[in-house]
């Protein structure tokens, strides 16, 4: 329990944040969400831990999928939840999350590299483990040592794993905690070589993967298919989802398991997900200049593969990358993304690193119209349904043009 001394300095340290917040937003700086949580970590440094407690808390990570699925699961359990919807996943967007919204359950998403501390502070009686893939190598770490990171914060603490049973390194950590196995259907192969235990090749054979050690993939609890889920003890739960694609239908799987942990029969969790459309604008509606276009975020080479997979090949595309420090500033991951797919297609390159997009589009065999104006740059495309497609900070950029 807190001394009163320590509830006197978190009301003070909340007080100063949430009038940093305010000032950042009176300003134009931003929404507030960050730097209000660090005044407040700055003045209470155990605020995440006592805004925590007494909370049924749900951790989300995973390189790619963590907004999306943080909000399914938010959805899933119905009620009043607290998450941080804004996507501001370390310990300062928390801290804000949970100032805000007093709810008993928390779904909070975290960033991969946070688990540990996160889960220190949180004590959460669920974490989602979604997959490890290569992401902002000049930030993060190689993804084998952040499975083995992992693997030594689910095994510090009695916590349930729903994991990934598709990905070798979510499954090496997973086996540390209390796993419920997801198989969301979806494969990427190109950061899962060799196995996360003891680094020889793996085997794969027809979607399934082993290594000569003795580590192979789980049979899942929860299996995506081609109506539904199929969930423990045979049932297959349907799936009507308003967000697109396999691999939003893959982030369900992992919602319906999250929730049952919480006690949420997966079919009504299913019919609730039926409500979720955008997700911190994603997939929104963009009017660029009277030309209709939808919104997609992707963010590394697994990203971009997924949302070119849910893209119409009878759409325009328009690609919008940056290099700034929060999508990290080393661009060689553009020939990792398999742009190929876009051969003989023409597709506008927008952002501070349309240029070098543009080069990479070349190399795989399409068209590339640049040009630093979206508006400018829609009226150039050929006719036709309209997609944008950008990394993190174009992204913020474009959703000034949301409908």
């Amino acid at each position: 329990m807190p001394t009163p001394t320590e509830r006197a300095r978190l009301t003070l340290a909340l007080r100063a944040g949430r009038l940093a917040g305010w000032l950042s937003r009176r300003l134009g700086r931003g929404a507030g969400a960050v730097v209000r949580g660090r005044v407040v970590l700055g003045l209470a440094p155990g605020a995440l831990r006592a805004l925590a407690a007494g909370r049924r808390t749900v951790v989300v990570t995973g390189t790619n999928g963590k907004s999306t699925t943080t909000r399914l699961i938010t959805a899933a359990l119905g009620g009043d939840v607290a998450t941080n919807a804004t996507g501001a996943n370390m310990g300062p967007g928390l801290v804000t999350a949970l100032d805000d919204q007093r709810a008993t359950t928390a779904v909070l998403e975290t960033d991969e590299l946070h688990v540990p501390a996160v889960m220190r502070a949180t004590e959460p009686l669920v974490v989602v483990a979604l997959n490890l893939t290569r992401d902002q190598l000049d930030r993060t770490h190689e993804v084998s040592r952040t499975s083995r990171v992992w693997g030594e914060a689910f095994g510090a603490r009695p916590v349930t794993v729903v994991a990934n049973a598709a990905d070798p390194h979510v499954v090496a950590a997973a086996l540390a905690g209390t796993p419920v196995w997801v198989d969301p259907g979806l494969r990427w192969t190109e950061d899962a070589t060799v196995c996360p235990r003891c680094g020889k090749l793996l085997d794969w054979v027809d979607g399934r993967w082993s290594s000569s050690c003795g580590l192979t993939m789980p049979e899942p609890d929860y299996l995506l298919t081609a109506d539904g889920v199929r969930v423990p003890g045979g049932e297959e739960v349907p799936l009507d989802l308003r967000l697109p694609g396999t691999v939003n239908r893959g982030n369900a799987a992992f919602a319906l398991a999250a929730a049952a942990v919480l006690g949420v029969p997966p079919a009504t969790a299913a019919a609730r997900l039926t409500a979720v459309d955008t997700v911190d604008g994603r997939y929104a509606q963009l009017d660029l200049g009277g030309r209709p276009a939808r919104l997609f975020l992707a963010k590394n080479p697994a990203g971009w593969a997924a949302a070119l997979a849910m893209i119409d090949p009878e759409s325009q595309l328009v690609v919008g990358i940056n290099a700034r420090i929060a999508d990290g500033t080393d661009t060689s991951w553009l020939y990792d993304v398999p742009f190929e797919r876009l051969a003989g297609r023409t597709v506008g390159a927008i952002g501070d690193r349309r240029t070098d997009l543009a080069v990479r589009l070349h190399y795989a065999g399409a068209t590339p119209v640049v040009d630093d104006d979206p508006v400018r740059l829609a009226a150039q495309l050929p006719p036709g349904p309209l997609v944008v497609a950008a990394n993190y900070t174009a992204f913020r950029e474009l959703r000034r043009h949301v409908a």
